[in-house]
């Protein structure tokens, strides 16, 4: 697999809340964030260490070996929250990997975020 993503920001909850919204993300009731688009599909938890990491399947069907890794820890003020994105065989269109990075950062930095006020 090869990274073609990755990304670390400052999350305002603390890190267990945020680990607990990526291992099982709310698809109702309040603070559901992870609002898929027409092609893509809900992700499957394939690994995950309690508290700090989260490993899902890919968010797109075209590319099913994919993974996002999700790292959770603990900072001054909530947490700290990273996104690795591995591409699986075949390598993705140069354009497809612009539109995968967009759309990790804005529903993790962007929707989930504000799902927690800010």
């Amino acid at each position: 697999m090869e990274e073609l993503g990755r990304r670390r920001q400052s999350m305002p909850p603390p890190a267990r809340v945020l680990w607990e919204d990526l291992a099982s993300p709310r698809c109702s009731g309040s603070q559901v964030w992870l609002d898929l688009l027409d092609d893509e599909q809900w992700p499957s938890v394939i690994d995950r260490v309690e508290g700090e990491r989260v490993v899902w399947s890919t968010l797109w069907p075209h590319r099913p070996d994919d993974r996002i890794i999700l790292e959770v820890a603990p900072a001054p003020g909530g947490s700290t929250l990273e996104f690795v994105w591995l591409a699986g065989d075949p390598p993705p269109a140069d354009s497809t990997i612009g539109h995968v990075r967009q759309r990790l950062n804005r529903l993790l930095f962007g929707e989930l975020r504000f799902s927690y006020g800010q």
